[in-house]
C-alpha cells in the first residue's frame, strides 16, 4: 500500500531501526553514573549528540534532545522568550506556523506578552520586508518555519535571520519538515525540529541554541541535557535518530533522491489539474519541498475523499476543514486564502516508486468524480461556460418557485437569489452556491447564508477559480450573508 504521509511521519529509516536495536543492547543504563553500563551509555549518548549536532550545523553543546518536535519548540520558545523580558514581551511568528508555535504564543498572551502575526502571500511565503517593517524595539523573539508542514513552501530564513541579527533579535526556527533534506542556512538563533519526520522513531526532538543567545529554561530543572530537558533520555531512540539524520548527509544520496522525488511532485502538480476539473495546487511553485505537493478540490468533501483514496491503497493526509476533529479551516490555508473544501496532500517518502504515482494519478479522477456524484455536484465548468457562450442567464427565480429535492432552499429578493445553507458542512454551501448561480443573469447576484467557518474561506475562493465576483459579506441573524456576482 502507498504511503504518501511523509510530512506526518516517514518510515523508520534501515539505519535507524539498526541502531535502535543495538542499543536496547548497550545504551539502556543511566548515562549519568560512573560505572562501566553507565558510560557506555554516556559514550552513545555523546556520539549521538556529535552526530545530530553536525547534520544540523551547530556544536555539541549548543544541542539537547527532547522528548518531541513540539517540546522543542515550546521549550525554545519560553525559554528565550524569558531570557529577553528586559527587552520586551512581544513575539513575532507568521500566519502558517506549526500548532506548536500557535499554542507557545498563546500561552505567552495569556501571561501578559503581546504577539504579532505576519502575513503570508496566496503561496505560503512571508515576505522578508513585512519582518523588518514588524521589528520593533520591542520584539523579544521571532519565529519562522523554514518549511511548511502542509503546503511545503520554503520560507526566507537566511533573509530573515540577517535582519534579526540586525535588531539583536533572536530567530527560533522550526525546521522540522526541512531538516530531512539538508542543514537550515542563515544565522538562525535557536532550531528545533522531530526525528519522525526524517525517518528516526517518534518522540525523539531536537533543540539547539547558539552560543551568544540568551536562554533561561523554564519550569522544573534538573541536570539532564543541560538543564532545558529535564528527565531520563530515552538513549535508544536518540541514538537511532541521530545515526538515521546522519546517515541522510552522507554522501550523494539525499540530493539525488531530493532531485528524483521533486520530479515525481512536479509530474503530480502538473497532471492533477489536468486530469480532475476544478482543481487548485496550492503552495509556491519554487520555493518548497521536493516531497510534498498539497492540492484542493471543489465540490468535495474533503473526509470522504481521503476515505476512497485509502479504500484505493493511498494513505494521504488533509489540512481541510473537513478532515478536522473542530470542523474549522486549516490556519494555513486560511491565512493563505486559498481553497480548503476537498484538500489533499501528498508527501512522498524515501524511495517512492514512480509506478505508484503513476497508479496515484490514474485513480484519483475516478474517486473525486465519485465523490461529486455522491453530493450531487453539477457538472458546473461546462454549464457554465455553455450558457455563457450562448448568451443565456435565466431572470431570478421567483419566491414560489418549485424546487427539487434536495435543492438548496432558494427564495428572491431585490439583489437577487439568496441560498439558505445554514447548519450544512463544507463543501454543501458552495455546491449549492453552484447550482444558484445559474439562476440568476450576469450582473445578479446569489447570497449564501451559512454558519460553516469554512464558508468565510471557500466562496471567496471559488469565485476566483469560476471567475465569479465576490462582493463581500454582511452580519445575518445566524453565521454570515455571502455575497456573488455572476460574470460568466
Amino acid at each position: 500500500m502507498p504511503y504518501f504521509d511523509a510530512a506526518s511521519a516517514a518510515p523508520l529509516h534501515p539505519v535507524a531501526r539498526e541502531a535502535l536495536l543495538a542499543s536496547l543492547d548497550e545504551g539502556w543504563a543511566d548515562p549519568a553514573r560512573l560505572y562501566r553500563e553507565g558510560r557506555r551509555a554516556r559514550l552513545l549518548l555523546d556520539a549521538a549528540r556529535e552526530a545530530a549536532a553536525e547534520a544540523v550545523g551547530c556544536r555539541p553543546d549548543e544541542m539537547v534532545f527532547t522528548p518531541s518536535g513540539t517540546q522543542a519548540v515550546h521549550s525554545g520558545v519560553s525559554g528565550a522568550l524569558a531570557a529577553r523580558r528586559r527587552a520586551g514581551r512581544r513575539l513575532l511568528h507568521s500566519a502558517v506556523e506549526h500548532s506548536s508555535v500557535l499554542h507557545a504564543a498563546e500561552v505567552h498572551t495569556a501571561a501578559g506578552g503581546s504577539c504579532t502575526e505576519l502575513a503570508v502571500d496566496r503561496t505560503g511565503r512571508v515576505a522578508a520586508g513585512d519582518v523588518a517593517a514588524a521589528l520593533s524595539p520591542d520584539t523579544a523573539l521571532v519565529c519562522l518555519q523554514s518549511a511548511n508542514h502542509e503546503v511545503g513552501t520554503e520560507q526566507p530564513v537566511e533573509e530573515v535571520a540577517a535582519l534579526c541579527q540586525e535588531a539583536g533579535v533572536p530567530l527560533l526556527v522550526d525546521a522540522a519538515q526541512s531538516l530531512p533534506w539538508g542543514p537550515v542556512p542563515g544565522g538562525w538563533s535557536l532550531l528545533a525540529a522531530s526525528a519522525h519526520k526524517w525517518g528516526g522513531p517518534p518522540g525523539v526532538g531536537l533543540l539547539a541554541v547558539r552560543k551568544g543567545t540568551r536562554f533561561a529554561p523554564q519550569g522544573p530543572r534538573d541536570e539532564r541535557e543541560a538543564g532545558r530537558s529535564p528527565g531520563f533520555e530515552n538513549l535508544p531512540a536518540i541514538v537511532a535518530a541521530a545515526a538515521s539524520l546522519r546517515a541522510l548527509r552522507a554522501g550523494q544520496e539525499t540530493a539525488d533522491e531530493a532531485a528524483r522525488l521533486r520530479k515525481l511532485v512536479d509530474r503530480i502538480r502538473t497532471r492533477v489539474p489536468e486530469l480532475v476539473p476544478d482543481v487548485e495546487v496550492v503552495g509556491h511553485p519554487v520555493h518548497r519541498l521536493p516531497h510534498l505537493v498539497t492540492f484542493s478540490c471543489l465540490y468535495v468533501d474533503g473526509e470522504a475523499l481521503l476515505h476512497e483514496l485509502d479504500r484505493a491503497s493511498f494513505s494521504v493526509s488533509s489540512g481541510s476543514s473537513c478532515t478536522s476533529s473542530t470542523l474549522t479551516p486549516s490556519h494555513v490555508l486560511r491565512a493563505m486564502g486559498v481553497l480548503s473544501e476537498g484538500n489533499v496532500r501528498v508527501s512522498l517518502p524515501y524511495g517512492t516508486d514512480e509506478a505508484e504515482v503513476e497508479r496515484f494519478l490514474e485513480v484519483l479522477p475516478a474517486v473525486v468524480r465519485s465523490v461529486r456524484e455522491r453530493l450531487g455536484v453539477p457538472a458546473a465548468r461546462e454549464t457554465v461556460a455553455a450558457t455563457a457562450a450562448a448568451g443565456e442567464g435565466p431572470a431570478a427565480a421567483p419566491a414560489a418557485a418549485a424546487e427539487e429535492p434536495g435543492e438548496p432552499a432558494a427564495f428572491a429578493e431585490p439583489a437577487g437569489l439568496v441560498v439558505d445553507s445554514l447548519g450544512k458542512r463544507c463543501p454543501l454551501p458552495v455546491i449549492e452556491l453552484a447550482k444558484a448561480i445559474l439562476e440568476v443573469p450576469v450582473g445578479g447576484t446569489v447570497t449564501v447564508l451559512a454558519d460553516d467557518e469554512a464558508a468565510r474561506l471557500d466562496i471567496p475562493a471559488w469565485c476566483a477559480m469560476r471567475e465569479q465576483e465576490y462582493a463581500g459579506e454582511r452580519p445575518a441573524e445566524r453565521g454570515a450573508a455571502y455575497v456573488v456576482r455572476r460574470r460568466a
